[in-house]
Parts: structure tokens; sequence; C-alpha cells
């Protein structure tokens, strides 16, 4: 399927915001919600990042480089704010250590690579699971089927979107194509995947947004096998 505009990263400058939010559309009906937070990244950028351990959150890969010098940015200047909704979160840590994917690029230009593009972040202390229960993941959702997306993102920088009913609109070895429609900011978030009584399981983790023709579309990275050595490398 062919994205017929330029895919772009959807990382945002901290600084670029007016401070004005729209109305989300509310994650407190998501169960365990609190295990996605925002990541502020050398006070410069933000994405969206999810717990998949006590210690370990997961996101993607083009989030931990300076968009401006394609450096690696220091890990103890990101920091993951679990739950965040207004001035309030559930739990705030640093980042003591970033794993990115072995088969990962980071591209200067600003186009984001598709594929490959995750990172998992170890905190400098766990967030205990009394407190928030982190998300498990799961394989990719089949073709067709509906997922639903929370980030946090340029229009919604400190309450979480949560975008439901997206559709899979197609499958790559590495890449998922959906329906659902992320801002700057958003890069990151997990891609959930909810059956009845169970709880929401990660799918995939949003890389971009994109277009095919007229029609806007983000475009997420599968969890290929190498993610559980990663987890493995970031402890």
């Amino acid at each position: 399927m062919r994205l017929m505009l330029a895919i772009l990263a959807a990382c945002l400058s901290l600084g670029m915001s007016n401070g004005v939010e729209a109305e989300p559309r509310r994650a407190s009906s998501l169960p365990g919600w609190e295990a996605v937070g925002r990541l502020n990244i050398a006070g410069k950028y933000m994405c969206t990042g999810t717990l998949i351990a006590s210690n370990l959150v997961l996101t993607a890969a083009h989030c931990v480089y300076d968009a401006k010098t394609g450096r690696r940015v220091t890990p103890t200047g990101i920091r993951f704010e679990a739950g965040l909704d207004g001035r309030n979160f559930k739990a705030a840590r640093t980042v003591a250590k970033a794993v990115v994917h072995p088969s990962y690029e980071f591209n200067a230009s600003g186009r984001v690579q598709l594929g490959h593009d995750i990172a998992v972040l170890r905190l400098s202390t766990p967030i205990s699971q009394s407190e928030i229960q982190p998300f498990s993941m799961s394989s990719l959702a089949q073709q067709g089927a509906s997922v639903n997306v929370l980030s946090y993102s340029y229009h919604h920088a400190t309450r979480p979107n949560l975008e439901r009913g997206c559709q899979v609109l197609s499958l790559r070895t590495r890449t998922v194509v959906m329906s659902c429609q992320v801002d700057f900011g958003a890069s990151g978030a997990p891609v959930l995947d909810m059956q009845p009584g169970q709880k929401p399981k990660i799918v995939s983790v949003i890389s971009s947004k994109a277009a095919m023709g007229q029609r806007r579309v983000s475009i997420g990275t599968t969890l290929d096998s190498t993610l559980q050595a990663m987890m493995r490398a970031a402890i």
C-alpha cells in the first residue's frame, strides 16, 4: 500500500506548545491507562512511552535522538511521567539507560526509518506494581482488526488522548498502517488490542503519521523477537 505523502516523525518541540489544548478523548475508561506517560526529552522534545515492566518503558527509537544534531540524547536527560493528567502524574522517573533496536538507523533528514523504530528505556528506579501495572505485549493484530491508540501530543500535551476503533489497513513484515489519526508528540505511543474482559495489550508502537491520498493514517512498528533481547540488555 503506497504512502502518497512524506512520512513525518511524530516528535514535538516542547517549547512550541501554546498552552491551549483541545479536549481529549478521555483515557479514564481504559483499564490501566496510567502505564502510559509522557516522555520529556532533553527539555526540548516530547514523545509517548509505556511501562512494560516495573523499570522498563517502551517507545519509538527516534525519540532518543536529537532531531537537530542527530546525536543520541543522554538517557538521564529523559523523564518519564506516567499517568500524567493535567499537572498531576501517577509516578515520574528519569531514565538511566536506553537500548535501541540493533537494526535501527536514525535519519538526520527528519524522515523516520520505517521498521525497527523501537527503543526500551530503563528507569532510574522501578515503579511499584502496586502503583501502576505494566502493560503486556502481544503478537500483531490481524489486517482489518480494530485497535486503539493512547498518546500525548502537541494538542494533548498534559492529558492523554484515546483514539478508539482504528482499523488495521495494511500489514508488512516490520510495520502496520492504521486509520488512527495521531499528532506530533505521539511517537512511541502504544497501539492496543482490547478484548472484552481482558486488559489491553500492546501490539505495535507509533512511529509516524502519514497519508494515503487524502486519507490521514498512522504507521506503527511491529514488536519482533528482538524486543525481548532489548529488554534484557536494558537491565
